[in-house]
């Protein structure tokens, strides 16, 4: 119930007042995206931004409510964030997390801006910690069984994660997956039945499934482009 009530909830304290208060206030360009109780804001220019940072805390108090401040930060990001990082002696520009995702500044094959996304750092550490511990409690466990619960799992998380620009860092998390199975399945018993070309064969036997691109960011492009 958590995401719908705190969907329904910010709609009053947040979405309509961004888009009845804080947009009217702007002269430039500013958009909200929001899930459940996480959101990003956009602005064109860096003093509108720092004009709706002063005055979110105070919004959000009148409700009971607050940010996190560990996540709550303004970063210069976009197409010119990169040549004035350039310019500045900054370097690359800043990334921001977003429901699982890292968004980043990147190119196209033609050289073109883009904003790039691949999965968080921290959700990677989490599910690979998750999974170690499952196999810690189960490695004893039907080889079928085993093998099933992580297609599955595998299954899952490919239909969240496997977006564009993301399948290399979709395939290094299938590969520690594998490796945490060649370490847990080696410690069934007292001697390591596994060798390396050994798991392999018996990978092609129980294979698990292979991530592949499930949405195209790019066929969205109408509905999201104002933050492509």
């Amino acid at each position: 119930m958590s995401p719908i009530l705190a969907n329904v909830y910010l709609h009053y304290v947040l979405d309509l007042w961004f888009v009845k208060v804080v947009r009217k206030q702007c002269k430039w360009q500013a958009y909200i995206v929001k899930y459940a109780d996480d959101f990003v804001c956009c602005f064109q220019y860096k003093s509108e931004a720092q004009q709706f940072f002063n005055s979110l805390s105070s919004r959000l108090k009148k409700f009971n409510l607050e940010t996190t401040e560990d996540k709550t930060k303004i970063i210069p990001f976009g197409r010119f964030a990169e040549n004035n990082g350039k310019r500045n002696g900054i370097g690359k520009p800043a990334t921001f997390d977003f429901l699982g995702f890292t968004h980043y500044c990147g190119r196209s094959k033609q050289g073109r801006f883009r904003v790039k996304r691949k999965s968080s750092r921290k959700k990677v550490q989490g599910k690979l910690k998750e999974s170690k511990e499952w196999l810690k409690n189960n490695r004893n466990k039907d080889i079928h069984m085993i093998m099933d619960r992580f297609k599955r799992s595998l299954i899952r998380y490919y239909n969240y994660y496997c977006i564009t620009d993301n399948t290399q860092t979709v395939n290094n998390f299938k590969e520690k997956i594998e490796y945490l199975l060649f370490k847990w399945l080696n410690r069934r018993s007292q001697r390591k039945s596994f060798t390396w070309d050994k798991f392999r064969l018996f990978l092609s036997k129980y294979p698990l499934p292979s991530p592949r691109i499930k949405v195209n960011i790019y066929d969205l492009r109408k509905e999201i482009s104002y933050i492509l």
